[in-house]
């Protein structure tokens, strides 16, 4: 499936990759942090936005599809932040194998 690429102009939203941090916690787990990574610049489109019950309380979930320029080596374990709002990458993948765009499905982070 060809897609037609986004122009320079469009990606004009700014992107900390955050990169996760693993440390063991003293009890055979970890603790996940994150550290800011490079900028990057991007699109945001929303896709869609639910209601669900979390631990017996209603939560919020908003996923997006961020454009960026293609980037090798961006996984689901990493984040993107937008000023005060967090996304969590759910998948990133380039979608014609051309490697000019990364296209990240991501959920908003509500704290």
């Amino acid at each position: 499936m060809k897609t037609k690429p986004l122009s320079i102009g469009a990606r004009a939203r700014r992107f900390v990759l955050e990169l996760p941090l693993e440390r063991p916690d003293g009890f055979g787990g970890v603790i996940r942090s994150y550290a800011s990574g490079p900028q990057v610049w991007g699109a945001m489109e929303m896709l869609s936005g639910v209601e669900r019950i979390r631990a017996d309380r209603p939560e919020q979930a908003l996923t997006h599809k961020i454009t960026l320029r293609y980037r090798d080596g961006v996984t689901a374990a990493m984040r993107l932040v937008s000023g005060l709002r967090r996304f969590a990458i759910r998948t990133a993948s380039d979608p014609d194998g051309s490697r000019r765009e990364l296209i990240c499905l991501v959920e908003e982070i509500r704290a």
